[in-house]
């Protein structure tokens, strides 16, 4: 009888389950949107207990709808946004506050603090990452700072703090176990990749208790069982942060293979090998750890991709779908000039401002919504570049195409401008769910149903391969224009803050 696998995908804008049979053909999938709340402008968090409802959900969705008894299923793997945190209580399982998202600003002046203690240097060796408000450590020390007594309770270990994966595995356990996978530990600004575990001396200077945090385990590791919630001791088999499983997903598994996804976020992920790398704008993170052998990464974040899409359709009224984007960017031939740097929330990699905000610059008499919405399209290419052009400093490593993923690479459009704008082939595959897949093959290969990479790389197919089609001059103008309209986007926020 065939075994089959759950595919756990706690995203930011949905969570999803995915049903897999033991060959990896996708049966089904059930989604939920998850609510994002704003309570001030930069702010966005999400409801804890919805995050755990919704993807239960699913779960049971997929089960139900295909007659699916979780006597049958082999594993579960999870894969979830990744520097979200969340601090609740350890008796009563309550959240003491929303979780707070990776795109939430309201740690700034956190940030500022630490920076004003000399700890860049410091986080960046010691966790590979740049101090910023994007990751989980500010975060938690903002809950542990603006809830009554919070600190207190921290110090005497009656609270747990951690990513999305701590918090969905801790409630499908029945409360049994307290974990997180190293991939996403490397994103908490808390880390220690060199070391491998949590690092005293940062949370020291954060204020930040050893004892709230997880413990950090392989990525293959089994982090207990759904006993308790299914009534069937189905193991949890494999976790990985979002990214890091899209590159697991796209079966990079040499030193040098680079994918993008196009996410609420985009993220470029490239494998460095045995052994971390230090680059200048990007960061540095675990990839994961499997078998005994751990891999990393270089990683690359912007904040605005998919999220651009539906700032055009829910806020701006200029389309209907965000599938709408090809076909009204593809009716003109170009933006004339007009470029969009969608820095809602600040910049991310390379340029790391977080007092960037978006706009729309070179417009004329002759702009029209055409020419903006192809403009927004082009900015997921030129972010892209962004980021490509960062990790090319590293002389080691050279990027020979880029392998892509998510929502966005349906539009054939976006494909080939990335293609164009980067100078080099764009490879869709033929299943664009490289982030649960990712997980789902790492469950299998932490199972046995999987014997090794190899037998995963097979299982990864090209959908089609989009060449540059522009010569180097035009692609070199086109990529100009876009600095400056990044330029023009840098410092806003503090230049105007008080209008």
């Amino acid at each position: 009888m065939t075994k089959h696998i759950l595919a756990v995908d706690g995203g930011t804008t949905s969570v999803r389950t995915l049903l897999l049979t033991d060959k990896y053909d996708i049966v089904d999938t059930a989604q939920k949107e998850v609510t994002q709340h704003y309570p001030h402008s930069g702010w966005i968090e999400h409801d804890p207990e919805e995050l755990v409802s919704f993807q239960l959900e699913t779960m049971r969705a997929v089960l139900r709808n295909n007659g699916i008894h979780p006597s049958d299923v082999h594993a579960v793997s999870i894969t979830n946004q990744r520097e979200t945190a969340l601090v609740w209580d350890r008796h009563t399982g309550e959240p003491i506050y929303n979780a707070i998202v990776w795109a939430s600003r309201q740690s700034n002046g956190i940030i500022e603090q630490w920076r004003e203690k000399g700890l860049d240097p410091i986080i960046r060796e010691k966790t590979g990452l740049i101090s910023d408000a994007y990751y989980s450590a500010s975060k938690i020390a903002w809950i542990l700072d603006h809830i009554t007594g919070a600190r207190e309770r921290a110090e005497r270990g009656e609270l747990m703090a951690g990513t999305v994966d701590s918090w969905l595995i801790w409630n499908f356990t029945g409360r049994k176990r307290f974990v997180t996978d190293v991939s996403n530990a490397s994103r908490t600004q808390m880390f220690n990749i060199h070391t491998g575990d949590w690092d005293d001396e940062l949370l020291a200077a954060y204020g930040i208790p050893r004892r709230i945090l997880a413990e950090v385990l392989p990525s293959d590791a089994e982090f207990g069982n759904l006993e308790s919630t299914f009534g069937s001791p189905i193991p949890i088999a494999s976790v990985m942060g979002d990214q890091q499983a899209g590159l697991f997903g796209q079966a990079c598994f040499s030193k040098g293979q680079t994918k993008m996804s196009y996410g609420t976020s985009g993220v470029l992920v490239m494998n460095t090998g045995g052994t971390p790398r230090l680059v200048d704008g990007v960061t540095a993170s675990t990839a994961w750890q499997a078998k005994g052998e751990t891999t990393y990464d270089i990683e690359g974040v912007v904040f605005s991709m998919g999220k651009t899409m539906q700032w055009l359709r829910d806020d701006m009224k200029l389309i209907h779908h965000a599938t709408d984007s090809e076909w009204y960017g593809g009716q003109v031939s170009s933006t004339h000039g007009v470029y969009l740097v969608p820095a809602f929330t600040g910049l991310a990699a390379p340029h790391w401002d977080p007092y960037a905000r978006a706009n729309i610059v070179g417009m004329s008499n002759a702009t029209t919504r055409l020419h903006i919405i192809r403009a927004a399209v082009e900015s997921m290419a030129y972010q892209t570049r962004d980021l490509v052009d960062a990790t090319q400093t590293d002389k080691d490593i050279r990027i020979p195409e880029l392998r892509v993923d998510g929502g966005a690479v349906n539009n054939n459009m976006l494909c080939q401008l990335q293609a164009d704008v980067l100078g080099i082939p764009v490879i869709r595959p033929r299943d664009t769910e490289a982030t649960a897949l990712g997980a789902a093959w790492l469950a299998g290969l932490s199972t046995g149903l999987l014997g090794g990479l190899d037998e995963i790389s097979s299982l990864w197919t090209v959908d089609r391969v989009f060449e540059p089609q522009i010569s180097d001059d035009q692609r070199e103008e086109m990529y100009h224009g876009w600095r400056l309209a990044v330029d023009s986007a840098k410092g806003w926020a503090r230049e105007v803050s008080s209008v």
